[in-house]
């Protein structure tokens, strides 16, 4: 199974907004958690993965976890594929 999480820094960030977008219309199924308002998930972004810049995506699915910083229209077609298939 398929799971996606989007951690974004709010509405402002067009980024987030454009990988949500592209996602949604792609039929990915994903979860938002904004990291200005989550000190955990703050955390776990930029100390345990190590990114600086949002969004951060981190997908899991049968075979393992990937993850990526930015908008990257590339893995998000990547992971429809996936999605699709399943």
């Amino acid at each position: 199974m398929l799971t996606v999480t989007v951690y974004s820094t709010g509405p402002t960030c067009s980024r987030c907004t454009l990988t949500k977008s592209d996602m949604t219309k792609k039929g990915v199924p994903f979860e938002e958690i904004d990291i200005t308002q989550n000190p955990a998930a703050h955390e776990y972004v930029t100390g345990e993965l190590g990114y600086t810049e949002a969004p951060v995506c981190v997908v899991n699915d049968d075979t393992g976890q990937d993850h990526w910083s930015g908008f990257r229209p590339d893995n998000i077609a990547r992971i429809a594929a996936i999605n699709d298939a399943a």
